[in-house]
């Protein structure tokens, strides 16, 4: 027969479980600015929000539930989320911890994306990420 003891270490093993992954659960990046659809002119505001990590600069390092933002223009995200994002004029790292960055792109429809990753670049997986579709004058 279990003890009530045995029982009650169960439960809290449980509860401490359930209570982790659902921290986890309710992270999310949003793009603020520009709204999907928009019509925009340049140079193009971009701005990002965080719910459940907190937005700081790169060189603080890798801290659980904190890092920075990346925008990714017109390419698709990393497929391998264990390596750092990749800095080229498709992939604009925000490793100052700011929310906001002024980018200029060409006239015409623009896939922009988010990517929320740790100090050394490296994405969380599974992703923290938010696309808007703009379209440049």
């Amino acid at each position: 027969m279990i003890s009530i003891y045995s029982k009650l270490a169960l439960l809290f093993v449980s509860l401490f479980i359930l209570g982790t992954t659902s921290a986890f659960a309710g992270n999310a990046v949003t793009i603020t600015t520009p709204p999907e659809g928009a019509m925009v002119t340049n140079p193009v505001k971009v701005c990002l929000a965080t719910e459940g990590v907190a937005v700081e600069p790169a060189k603080k390092g890798v801290n659980n539930g904190k890092g920075h933002h990346h925008i990714i223009v017109d390419v698709d995200l990393p497929k391998d989320l264990s390596k750092p994002v990749g800095k080229d004029a498709n992939h604009i790292h925000m490793g100052d911890g700011s929310t906001c960055k002024e980018i200029k792109l060409s006239a015409g429809k623009h896939i922009i994306r988010a990517l929320f990753a740790k100090g050394n670049h490296v994405p969380y997986n599974p992703a923290l990420t938010a696309t808007v579709t703009i379209n440049v004058k």
